[in-house]
């Protein structure tokens, strides 16, 4: 599948729209909130409205999955996909981008009935863009991007969303920190990419969607890094549905302890 698209016309068409779409309205819009509480705003619209229809001239066998859809049309399309569907999160940090907090980006991936088979992530304030292909490596700005080896939690930045934790493990987090300190920057998809890049070396989320995590999870899997659900299970385990946790570190003997560690805490081991 990934053979039929030209990645470099790919990156063309998501860096011109979030240049022309996103950065211009940076600081200068206001916000809405949707019915589950989440932040929207104009430029979520724009950015998604522009790719779906730029997609679709490109690549016109795929259909394109997006955050700002309705429900029952995210779940029609799950449940055809047809021969690939796009996986677009048009703005993910919106909550930074309409406080004016420079860290949020697009992400989009192309699905296949195993997962991700491709994913772009784009970060317009610094100008990154990470990418991936199933089985070829994944890439920051074109060059060849590897998760760094080796590590302990002791020593480990840890990237966490207690929020969205179960409130005894984010108590018991809090309580122990394993880690040697925490960051929460609020953007998901760009969390994945700064992991895969070791800016930090772990990560812990406790519930993602499908476009917080397709594009993300294959640039760290690519990049040498490892992720699994707080049960051990693959990030496409659930056939693409739902919400999922996320244990991830940027290798995988990192993320076994980092596994085993979150399990004790659920578990109220010491």
């Amino acid at each position: 599948m990934e053979g039929s698209i030209d990645l470099k016309k790919l990156q063309q068409i998501v860096i011109t729209a979030a240049r022309e779409e996103l950065l211009p309205r940076f600081e200068q819009i206001g916000h809405e909130l949707k019915s589950d509480g989440s932040v929207v705003t104009e430029a979520d619209i724009a950015m998604q409205q522009r790719l779906e229809r730029e997609l679709a001239e490109a690549w016109p066998q795929y259909g394109l999955l997006g955050e700002e859809m309705s429900t029952e049309a995210q779940q029609a399309l799950l449940d055809a996909p047809g021969e690939g569907l796009w996986c677009l999160d048009p703005l993910d940090g919106t909550s930074n981008y309409a406080s004016g907090i420079g860290y949020y980006c697009v992400s989009l991936a192309l699905l296949d009935n195993e997962g991700s088979v491709l994913a772009l992530i784009y970060d317009p304030v610094r100008d990154d863009c990470f990418t991936a292909v199933r089985g070829e490596g994944a890439r920051l700005n074109g060059e060849p991007l590897l998760a760094p080896k080796g590590g302990e939690i002791k020593t480990s930045i840890a990237e966490i969303d207690l929020k969205r934790l179960d409130s005894d493990l984010a108590a018991r987090i809090g309580a122990e920190h394993p880690f040697r300190s925490q960051r929460n920057f609020g953007s998901g998809a760009l969390d994945w990419c700064w992991l895969a890049a070791g800016r930090y070396q772990l990560y812990l989320h406790g519930g993602q969607k499908l476009w917080d995590y397709a594009a993300g999870s294959l640039i760290l899997a690519e990049a040498g890094g490892a992720a699994t659900t707080f049960e051990g299970e693959s990030m496409f385990a659930d056939e693409k549905r739902g919400t999922r946790s996320v244990v991830s570190a940027v290798n995988g003997e990192l993320q076994q302890q980092w596994l085993a560690w979150v399990k004790g805490a659920r578990d109220g081991q010491g």
